[in-house]
């Protein structure tokens, strides 16, 4: 007597119905674990754009200082640590950045040569099989930090140049990538940019 193959399969289908099943809800879960990851990551990057933004500001305003100051080099060195007066904060950058990236800015602290920023997607996770997600949104901080790039000697300092002279020269600027500037306000050209004079960039994460 042959074995019922209709038997087999009416046993085997529940089986496979619970393994549809559960392929289904590992995919589910995934995506999930996606949508959050992808929100998070955004937040990240609109934190980063913003806190650079924030720093590329006030770099600018520092390197228009010094060229407003370039005539008194006795001032330049204020300039470069960023003990400047008269410098506008620069977290409306911070707030444009993080809009342009679909987040709001929750928190902009300006230092002295760095700018922490933190804020949060504008968007939530949205729907998944994970209850309590769908109004969710991620938050993320960065902090950019602005560094000079150039060192130089007051005359009478290190080389003793300009010691007796009337009218003292420009100190030269050795900045790096072994770039060297010799300033001359009467000529554009000699006059380094704001990228030249500051580097700013993102701080290492902890």
């Amino acid at each position: 007597m042959r074995p019922s193959r209709s038997g087999d399969a009416g046993q085997a289908f529940p089986i496979y119905i619970t393994v549809v099943a559960g392929l289904l809800f590992l995919a589910f879960a995934y995506l999930a674990v996606g949508q959050a990851a992808a929100n998070r990551n955004g937040a990240q990057t609109a934190a980063d754009a913003a806190a650079l933004a924030a720093a590329l500001d006030t770099r600018d305003q520092l390197a228009g200082k010094w060229v407003e100051d370039v005539l008194d080099p006795a001032k330049w060195q204020a300039i470069f640590d960023g003990d400047v007066e008269g410098l506008d904060l620069s977290c409306w950058r911070a707030d444009e950045l993080a809009a342009q990236n679909d987040a709001h800015v929750l928190g902009c602290d300006p230092g002295v040569l760095s700018y922490e920023v933190e804020v949060e997607t504008d968007k939530s996770v949205g729907d998944s099989i994970v209850p309590g997600t769908e109004d969710e949104k991620s938050q993320a901080s960065a902090t950019a930090v602005i560094e000079p790039r150039c060192t130089f000697d007051l005359p009478g300092e290190g080389t003793g140049d300009g010691e007796g002279d009337d009218v003292l020269p420009l100190p030269q600027l050795q900045c790096e990538d072994d770039r060297d500037w010799d300033p001359d306000p009467d000529d554009p050209a000699t006059l380094p940019g704001p990228e030249d004079l500051f580097d700013v960039h993102l701080a290492d994460s902890e």
